[in-house]
């Protein structure tokens, strides 16, 4: 079992994948924590590959970590396809591994955590927001797996 002060510092960027905006927060394993980065616009489930291109040049993250939408009873959805067709984009263009997040209900904790309740003039800014959020969710989740399986 490897010790934690073995294992080189590394960052990771996550990314809640949506047809129309795909949530971005990046992870620091020294610290265990992760921030919201931004939410890339997207249209049909394709974002513009070279803002992912700079974020990942920016951040020169070890792994890339994908919330893959599942039924509530874990079953496959459409939208489960499409995320996995960025999945594997990301792999072809970036050459980085890529990890498989359930993210069922991180969009609603995200709302939840971070007081982001809808109004009528915010609205849209604050799902925009929520998207970074739920990308923070997918990497606290996958850290505390990975501490699991030490």
């Amino acid at each position: 079992m490897p010790n934690n002060s073995t294992i080189p510092p590394f960052t990771v960027l996550a990314f809640d994948f949506g047809l129309k905006n795909i949530g971005v927060a990046v992870g620091q394993s020294i610290t265990r924590t992760a921030t919201p980065v931004t939410t890339l616009a997207a249209r049909d489930g394709i974002p513009i590959w070279q803002e992912i291109a700079l974020l990942i040049e920016k951040w020169q993250p070890k792994i890339l970590i994908v919330g893959v939408p599942l039924h509530l009873d874990g079953s496959a959805q459409p939208m489960t396809f499409c995320a996995r067709r960025f999945i594997n984009r990301l792999k072809t263009f970036y050459k980085l591994p890529v990890a498989e997040i359930d993210e069922r209900l991180t969009s609603w904790e995200a709302k939840e955590r971070t007081s982001l309740k809808p109004s009528r003039h915010k609205q849209k800014r604050i799902e925009q927001q929520a998207h970074a959020y739920a990308a923070v969710i997918l990497i606290e989740q996958w850290m505390t797996e990975q501490q699991n399986n030490v």
